[in-house]
């Protein structure tokens, strides 16, 4: 547009009604977020490799400040989209505020599979990796003990991992929207009914999941607000910069799937949402019976009222299966993202988490 044409546009938009200007200002804003505007940047808090098994790797947050607790904690995610959601931006980073809390905090990034690994199974990741890293852990930070922190599914398969290996030092588990029952999922019951959803077929045709398939799925759960939602939004608050910033950085995550390598999505459909083996203590994992029992060390157990990935009664049975005597079950009013990045989780999650922990740490 020239010089002319852009004082005629002005001159234009004068002679138009002050809320047509404002939503002509706020659409344009919106353009720009979804044509022009640079991707942000995520996971800023300071990190190192200390430790790598295939794609995945062993971060070490680090910090010049002192740590103030003996126990370390291991951040274990799913096995779908990246854990920089535990990091998304400063300020609004549950990493940053437990290592600002004096945490010494660690993350176990799963990475991202290729068509080589289509045959890995849950029974690798829950034996192979989060044992080993555990170990890590321990030595790196010279502990005794160790806290480990799941989300979503990722504390689903942390579940088992406590449940198979009673001998090593866990001394606390915090679980973070994650499904333990899977009798009632809701309309996940509907689109995965085996009589109807051939999990052989899809995994024997595919080898990997694509991302775009399990984003997909996520979305029918509530098609007209997870489909169109985000942008109307975007539209209608374009002119608050803090909303725009905050919509790019989850936006960014949203859209940054990984493939769910096709053995483990085999079982975690099949044993869990079709069958629900892991809460009837029916779950074998490489030849060994999964028995929620054997979990003997601290819990807190957190579902989001607003959740319809990780229902709050799928999270909460689990506190009727495990032997902890040091257990506490919450609710939070949050959703299954909003749990930890958002002005809920910076004022309610983080400090839920934080202050539980402190107490069993020292």
């Amino acid at each position: 547009m020239s010089m002319t044409d852009r004082k005629e546009w002005k001159q234009l938009m004068e002679t138009i009604p002050n809320e047509f200007q404002e939503s002509y200002t706020r659409l344009a804003r919106a353009t720009e977020v979804l044509t022009t505007d640079p991707q942000p940047e995520v996971g800023l808090t300071p990190k190192e490799v200390i430790w790598t098994k295939n794609k995945a790797k062993l971060y070490r947050y680090v910090s010049d400040q002192p740590k103030k607790f003996k126990v370390p904690l291991l951040l274990v995610y799913a096995l779908i989209n990246k854990p920089y959601i535990l990091d998304l931006t400063t300020g609004n980073s549950l990493v940053e505020y437990l290592v600002n809390r004096g945490f010494d905090v660690y993350l176990l990034d799963w990475g991202t599979p290729g068509y080589e690994d289509k045959t890995m199974k849950l029974d690798d990741y829950i034996l192979d990796y989060i044992p080993r890293a555990v170990r890590k852990v321990l030595r790196t930070s010279n502990a005794d003990e160790v806290s480990i922190l799941g989300y979503c599914m990722g504390g689903t398969m942390t579940s088992i991992f406590a449940a198979l290996h009673p001998e090593l030092p866990v001394r606390n588990l915090v679980f973070m929207t994650s499904p333990f029952d899977f009798e009632e999922t809701g309309l996940y019951g509907c689109f995965l009914d085996e009589r109807y959803f051939d999990i052989d077929n899809v995994v024997d045709t595919l080898g990997l999941i694509p991302p775009e398939m399990i984003d997909f799925g996520n979305k029918m759960l509530k098609p007209t607000t997870n489909f169109y939602g985000p942008y109307v939004s975007l539209v209608d608050r374009a002119n608050n910069e803090q909303f725009v910033n905050n919509w790019k950085l989850l936006q960014k995550w949203v859209s940054d799937g990984i493939p769910f390598p096709g053995e483990a999505y085999r079982q975690w459909i099949r044993d869990f949402y079709q069958q629900n083996k892991l809460i009837k203590g029916e779950l074998v994992i490489r030849g060994r019976k999964v028995n929620l029992k054997n979990i003997t060390a601290n819990v807190l157990n957190m579902s989001a009222d607003k959740d319809h990935i990780a229902q709050p009664h799928q999270v909460k049975a689990l506190m009727d299966v495990i032997s902890s005597k040091d257990k506490e079950y919450v609710s939070l009013p949050t959703g299954h993202v909003s749990v930890t990045f958002g002005p809920k989780a910076v004022k309610i999650t983080y400090p839920t988490v934080v202050d539980w922990l402190e107490k069993r740490s020292k």
